[in-house]
């Protein structure tokens, strides 16, 4: 696995699908911040969800073939396996919701506090796991981390404006750790 985390502000990016996992889809995109997020749907609940950003039942092959990003969610096997058969022709990345085979991403468990960003992933292999041990992250670390991170990141434009090199920058971050009793 290679783990990358991709600003998907300006990346289009489609989600085809429908139920509750398409709208977990959904709103995952959006605490991401998917600014080209087009929803592709049949269902009432999703498209009234999507609001502006549903743009018909079922996406054409072309539209597909655009997007930077494909999740499905929700749909039958047929049609699933059918448009990530369309995505990889068109080297488009897909995520079929709990089809590891049609996968060419996972996404894992996300814990988001602020702009601190901790994921868990097992690969796809036990979804049950990475949701537990994420459960286990919200509690060790609370909504003040986003604060903390803020803290932390003055400090480095800081040290960083005054000349202070990686390895200084280092040690200044970890001294304000310990001091803090952050960890």
């Amino acid at each position: 696995m290679l783990p990358l985390v991709l600003p998907p502000e300006t990346r289009p990016i489609i989600l085809y699908g429908a139920g509750r996992a398409a709208m977990r889809r959904l709103n995952f995109l959006v605490e991401s911040g998917a600014g080209r997020l087009a929803v592709f749907t049949a269902d009432p609940a999703l498209r009234q969800a999507a609001a502006e950003r549903y743009a018909g039942e079922r996406p054409e092959d072309s539209r597909i073939a655009e997007a930077f990003l494909l999740f499905v969610a929700g749909l039958d096997d047929q049609e699933s396996a059918r448009v990530a058969g369309i995505a990889r022709a068109a080297r488009v990345l897909v995520n079929v919701e709990d089809r590891t085979e049609w996968c060419d991403f996972h996404v894992p468990a996300i814990v988001r506090r602020g702009d601190l960003l901790m994921t868990v992933s097992t690969g796809g292999h036990s979804p049950g796991l990475a949701r537990r041990l994420k459960q286990r992250l919200e509690e060790l670390f609370g909504p003040e981390w986003a604060e903390r991170l803020n803290v932390l990141s003055a400090a480095r434009k800081r040290w960083r404006d005054a000349g202070r090199d990686v390895p200084e920058v280092t040690r200044a971050t970890n001294e304000m750790i310990e001091r803090e009793g952050w960890l």
